[in-house]
Parts: structure tokens; sequence; C-alpha cells
């Protein structure tokens, strides 16, 4: 008996990476993953790589390290929500699979941050959720940018092969 359905491992497959991008942000949402926790081990890191900082410089380098986490972390969820949906609902187009994705992207940020206020030792602002909804933004474009430019040389190269 064969059916049109898709299989499990479709579903499976399809939102794994989504399942495991907000894994690690439940995770990285903890009070463990706060400031105050993370800038030992980081400064550790950084300093075995480029040496000393004054503590002054340091905090600003944390800032901005952490910051950077936001952007690019949400960035790669976005993706993974860009993929999941694009999958599903492969008969829309990237646009609309891309507002989707933002929108999902954008209710993670903003369930992180609203955790994270209630922490003692975190903030929850919603200006991180506008950088982590840039982030996933900016990812989003850079791979419909990817994906248009190699569908341009697919098709250049077809048609200059069919012209032999």
């Amino acid at each position: 008996m064969s059916s049109n359905k898709p299989r499990a491992t479709f579903w499976i497959s399809t939102w794994w990476p989504v399942v495991l991008a907000t894994a690690v942000i439940c995770l990285e949402s903890t009070e463990f993953m706060g400031a105050d926790h993370t800038t030992g081990p980081l400064r550790s890191m950084v300093e075995a790589i480029f040496g000393p900082f004054s503590d002054a410089k340091w905090e600003l380098m944390h800032h901005y390290i952490r910051k950077s986490g936001h952007f690019l972390g949400y960035g790669l969820v976005g993706l993974a929500w860009l993929r999941a949906w694009r999958r599903v609902l492969a008969e829309h187009s990237f646009l609309f699979c891309a507002a989707i994705s933002l929108l999902c992207t954008f209710l993670v940020a903003g369930s992180d941050e609203g955790h994270q206020a209630y922490l003692p030792n975190r903030t929850g602002t919603f200006r991180d959720v506008l950088l982590d909804c840039f982030g996933a933004l900016i990812l989003i474009t850079i791979d419909y940018l990817m994906i248009s430019w190699c569908q341009r040389r697919h098709q250049a190269a077809h048609s200059s092969s069919a012209q032999s």
C-alpha cells in the first residue's frame, strides 16, 4: 500500500536541526551561561591566543564576544528554521519560507530573553531579540544570495553546453 504522506524519517530529518538549535538556546539561557560564569573561561582562551588584556579592555571584548554569539547563534537558528520550512513548504517561495523562519526565530528569541529576565544573573532585553533576528536575517539573506548565484551559474553552464 503506497501513500503520498511523508514518512517519519522525512519529518525527523527535517526538524531535528530546529530541535537541536532550540535546545542549545535553552542550555545557553541558564544562569550558568551568564556573563559572570563565561568571563573566566573565555578570557583564558582569548588571552592564550592574543595575549593579556587589561580588565577594562576585557570587559568590552567579553561584551562583543557575547553579542557576536547572539548574532551568529540566532543566525544559525534562523537557517535551521528556513531549512525545515523550505522542505515542508516546498511549493512556496523562498521569501515566504524566510518570513516564517524569521517569525519563528523572533518567537524563540523573545522566549529566551523573557526567560532570562527572571534569572538573577541575566538580563532579558528586547535589544537582544532584535540582534538575534538581525543575525537570522543576515544569514538567511546570505543563503538566498548563494542559492541565486549557484542557480545562475548552473543555468549559464547548462545554456552554454546546450548551444555547443
